[in-house]
């Protein structure tokens, strides 16, 4: 078992394997925060907010859930790093085809949401989780953070937007590749699937694009 997760088939694996359950963790992430544009008041996305940080099983989760960033995040450099001792020179001929032109990024994009995450963390998670500086809003005379208004105030900064909106594109340009791959390196590769795992990459990279880039822009402009 050990021989076959040190190999470079399974390091492949375990990094399709990871990015796979952060594919899924961004579409629940996306939903709790689609409900601060789309509710008539912050109250469903701070209870929202309030269940994901106090239920037991979501703070299990979370463990997990950094535990597959990281995971993901050391395999793709380790097999980068690979891939640069092996072929140091490169080739004299690249091929510009889509999927080549997207996996040639691939770990240029990996450092820019990287870094982007830490920041986003600082912003929001840490600041909840350790600071202490939230404001407290009342519910049924119980008390939450309003973490609505967090977010609400920092996408009032018209740099923060900004910044949020590429680095979620550059989060696309990732997905666009990276979904095809990880099915691929399960060894989900054929003639006719294939195709089809691919347009759904398509679809779900737009989709959730598409709603993260409107949280931010919808907040500057009509909140």
């Amino acid at each position: 078992m050990s021989s076959i997760l040190s190999s470079s088939i399974g390091k492949k694996l375990m990094m399709s394997l990871a990015g796979l359950f952060l594919v899924v963790f961004l579409i629940v992430h996306l939903g709790i925060n689609l409900t601060l544009i789309f509710s008539e008041s912050r109250e469903t996305f701070n209870r929202a907010a309030h269940f994901m940080g106090t239920n037991v099983i979501i703070r299990l989760m979370e463990f997990v859930l950094f535990g597959g960033f990281l995971l993901h995040m050391f395999y793709g450099v380790f097999i980068q790093l690979q891939n640069w001792i092996a072929r140091p020179k490169g080739y004299k001929k690249e091929n510009y085809s889509q999927t080549s032109f997207f996996s040639k990024f691939m770990i240029h994009t990996a450092a820019i949401i990287t870094v982007f995450l830490v920041i986003h963390l600082f912003d929001f998670y840490f600041r909840a989780k350790f600071f202490g500086d939230v404001p407290l809003v009342i519910y049924d005379g119980k008390e939450y953070h309003d973490l609505g208004l967090l977010v609400v105030e920092k996408f009032k900064i018209a740099g923060v937007v900004i910044f949020y909106v590429v680095c979620f594109l550059f989060l696309a340009f990732h997905l666009l590749h990276g979904f095809q791959s990880a099915f691929q390196s399960l060894g989900l590769n054929h003639r006719f699937y294939t195709p089809v795992i691919k347009a759904i990459g398509i679809i779900y990279t737009i989709l959730i694009t598409a709603g993260l880039i409107l949280i931010p822009v919808y907040i500057f402009f009509w909140m």
